[in-house]
């Protein structure tokens, strides 16, 4: 491999390590939008006159370059929705920059060790995976743990109903007594409800918030309760001992599937960690997957069965209750 050709990669992968640290670091801040907020709060006496003379806020974005690439990464998916799902308050610049320091990392890692700039590549590319899959897997605890504690926040509000509460009075006491994610959410449908907002919309905007099923047969009872009429504390009992069983089958389903589960992580971690090891002892024997026409058509074929054999693992060990 050419000098040539690893100084550029090396000196691109800083470039782009040492951005990326500074937009972080630097985040959102907008001086001329904090100083105008002083002035109106009254924290300070009167705006400076760089704030003066600059156009107003009004007529222009706040930071359009945040707002372009949020527009952007809009087109592939509600990304703010899936950063408030996980519980992280992060930006769509932010998140692009982790993206960037993680892809430049690995790069830089793999050239700094003497592998193959193609090995190196690949180490970026999944450098730059890595905070997406951060962002799920914190987006996957936190509603498997709104979903275990849903049927508790059901039987709080039922037991509050009973006591002659409001189920606005229900939804503040289970923001009180009970912890985030579940506290949170139903705090904020309860702000919602105070600042004006019907409780019909502001359950429903819950309900888009928390995909959940269990979440949505609650919001649509309460709904129809309000409008038919009923004992909502006996439903919301129902409803709790509904979800409770369902969660002893999922038990149930969990612990039969369990070999399947760990037979699926072996075997789609050993062909990746084979490949290490082998080019670890002898880096000659296996880069002719990469150098050879032949050796490149088994290696992608070999990926596709990797992410094919995946899917299947995944399809027979993931059995909805």
């Amino acid at each position: 491999m050419s000098p040539i050709v690893v100084s550029i990669a090396v000196f691109m992968a800083v470039a782009a390590l040492v951005g990326a640290i500074a937009t972080v670091l630097n985040g959102n801040a907008n001086p001329v939008v904090e100083e105008r907020l002083d002035v109106l709060a009254g924290l300070k006496s009167s705006a400076p006159q760089s704030v003066l003379e600059s156009e107003s806020l009004f007529a222009q974005a706040m930071d359009d370059s945040e707002g372009a690439i949020e527009r952007l990464l809009t087109r592939f998916g509600n990304w703010r929705l899936l950063f408030e799902q996980a519980g992280l308050d992060w930006t769509a610049p932010k998140f692009l920059a982790m993206c960037a320091i993680v892809a430049g990392g690995g790069l830089a890692a793999g050239l700094g060790t003497g592998m193959h700039i193609a090995i190196s590549c690949s180490f970026a590319a999944a450098g730059a995976v890595l905070p997406f899959g951060y962002v799920l897997f914190k987006r996957k605890r936190r509603l498997k743990a709104f979903a275990v504690k849903l049927p508790d926040a059901m039987e709080l509000l039922s037991r509050a109903l009973r006591a002659g509460h409001s189920l606005a009075a229900g939804f503040s006491l289970v923001a009180e007594e009970m912890k985030d994610p579940i506290g949170g959410e139903f705090a904020q449908v309860f702000e919602e409800q105070n600042l004006g907002v019907s409780q019909e919309d502001a359950l429903r905007s819950l309900a888009d918030r928390v995909p959940n099923m269990d979440l949505r047969f609650f919001v649509t009872a309460i709904i129809l309760q309000r409008q038919t009429g009923g004992d909502l504390a006996e439903i919301l009992d129902k409803i709790g001992r509904l979800i409770r069983e369902r969660f002893q089958i999922w038990g149930q389903i969990q612990a039969l599937t369990g070999e399947g589960r760990l037979s699926g992580i072996v075997l789609l971690a050993l062909p990746p960690a084979l490949f290490l090891a082998v080019y670890r002892l002898n880096p000659d024997y296996v880069m002719v997957l990469f150098t050879d026409p032949l050796g490149q058509q088994m290696l992608a074929g070999g990926v596709v069965m990797q992410v094919l054999g995946a899917l299947v693992i995944r399809k027979i060990i993931n059995i909805k209750v």
